[in-house]
């Protein structure tokens, strides 16, 4: 093919050409049509052009050119091919420029060219891109030759490469076949062993079918005995919807006499209430005139203490729990009444309490506060106070518990809850013991030790009162 194809530089063939240096066609000839030239020696010529393009003299670059030869080396052959085959074609003077440059690049073999040989041993591809820039005596038949050399080039890999699939194709089929005799193996063997499973199978439907009928025959029989015994099932079903009739007049007589006696039990209870107070008040005041008169000192270690020191440190065994003291009462004056006792202990569930009252305050807040109002209430009442926390959140640089509050935290392990039921049973019996805390376990704890178990709000509006 030409170097370029849309490209026609052909002169009229009286229009004289000047040769190449060193070509020996320096005499005035008449214009040929280029050869056809094969795509690798097409592509070899752009190629070396492209290489020595940007040595060249500015002025010596063609216009076209000039933007190309400031291409990277790879782009420069890539893109700027069509610009650079047509100034090859229709500028014998560039051509001469690249030529010379080209053929010094090249050594022996540009030299070799110039003469009209190639060395045996070179490339057809590079002999015919050189003879064609420097256009020696024969270039033509070079070309023509290295076309030649290139088809047969490629019409021998092709050859190759056709023999290469026939024997691929043959050794696919050989295992192929070998896989095949493998697969027609098994398939007779399992075959085989498909007719003996259709055997069995065909025994096995023998045998559900004499199955099958007796199971029918059985399903008739049970199925007569199971109408009979629906019929029972639905005299019986009569008798018994009659029968719960009955009793649910009996359970409503049963629930109107139990309404009758809990409203009698009621009335008994509050006497009982009015009883039991009158009884407490005067325990209390016998108590004052006892100690009185028995002139007992007063002592300086309290039972709680000892709980204090010993049980909220390490967690033990308690003494066996007193007789029931007190009662649970929703009363909000029976606080007052309860530490108006003689020698009353009252014992706080302190988060319980000031989570319920203000807990929108910090940890450090809540205790400071609660310890605050129970300091006034001890010093009111002079009563002994002691108020609990659990150890989890327990911080250190507490300030001085008021005059007469114990302050006490659970030990790792331990619950406050745990420590109340403690400090309650450690008190004697008779004392009055008062547990401020919602929480109903805490609540029936303590009430089966004798204390009186009150809830927060209880404490939350005397705080509200002081």
């Amino acid at each position: 093919m030409p170097l370029t194809e849309p490209y026609d530089d052909r002169t009229s063939p009286e229009e004289p050409v000047v040769g190449a240096p060193g070509t020996g066609e320096e005499s005035t000839t008449t214009v040929e049509p280029e050869p056809t030239l094969p795509e690798p020696v097409r592509q070899r010529i752009v190629t070396l052009t492209a290489a020595v393009l940007p040595g060249l003299p500015a002025d010596e670059v063609p216009v076209p050119l000039r933007r190309v030869a400031k291409f990277a080396p790879n782009r420069r052959a890539r893109l700027g091919a069509p610009v650079i085959a047509a100034q090859l074609t229709a500028d014998p003077l560039f051509r001469q420029r690249v030529t010379a440059r080209v053929l010094a690049d090249a050594g022996d073999l540009g030299a070799a060219v110039v003469e009209g040989t190639a060395p045996a041993a070179a490339d057809p591809v590079e002999v015919a891109a050189l003879a064609y820039l420097a256009r020696p005596r024969g270039w033509r038949e070079l070309i023509e030759a290295s076309g030649e050399a290139v088809r047969a080039e490629a019409d021998s890999a092709v050859v190759a490469e056709l023999v290469r699939e026939a024997e691929q194709r043959a050794t696919r089929a050989e295992h192929d076949r070998a896989v095949a005799r493998v697969e027609a193996e098994k398939l007779r063997d399992e075959l085989a062993r498909v007719r003996e499973e259709l055997g069995q199978l065909r025994e096995e439907a023998r045998q559900l079918a004499r199955t099958l009928r007796e199971t029918q025959a059985r399903e008739r029989k049970a199925t007569e005995l199971l109408a009979t015994e629906r019929g029972r099932a639905a005299r019986a079903a009569a008798d018994a919807d009659a029968e719960l009739r009955r009793a649910r007049a009996r359970l409503a007589e049963a629930e109107a006499a139990a309404g009758v006696a809990r409203a009698s039990a009621k009335e008994a209870r509050s006497v009982d209430d009015a009883r039991l107070w009158l009884l407490l008040e005067t325990i209390g005041q016998a108590a004052v005139g006892l100690r009185r008169e028995l002139a007992l000192d007063p002592v300086d270690t309290l039972p709680a203490d000892f709980v204090a020191d010993a049980f909220a440190d390490q967690p033990g065994a308690a003494p066996a729990g007193a007789a029931t003291r007190a009662r649970d009462t929703d009363d909000p004056a029976r606080l007052d009444q309860l530490l108006a006792l003689p020698r009353a202990h009252l014992v706080v569930d302190g988060y319980n309490v000031t989570k319920r009252g203000f807990g929108e305050m910090s940890l450090e807040q809540q205790r400071k506060r609660l310890i605050t109002g129970l300091g006034g209430i001890a010093a009111q009442t002079g009563d002994e106070v002691t108020v609990v926390f659990d150890g989890a959140e327990r911080i250190h640089g507490l300030p001085p518990a008021p005059r007469g509050v114990r302050v006490l935290f659970s030990r790792k392990g331990e619950t406050a809850d745990e420590l109340i039921r403690r400090l309650v049973r450690a008190e004697p019996a008779g004392r009055p013991v008062v547990v401020v805390s919602s929480d109903r376990e805490v609540a029936d704890g303590v009430r089966r030790h004798g204390a009186y178990p009150l809830g927060a709000d209880s404490l939350l509006r005397r705080l509200a009162r002081s």
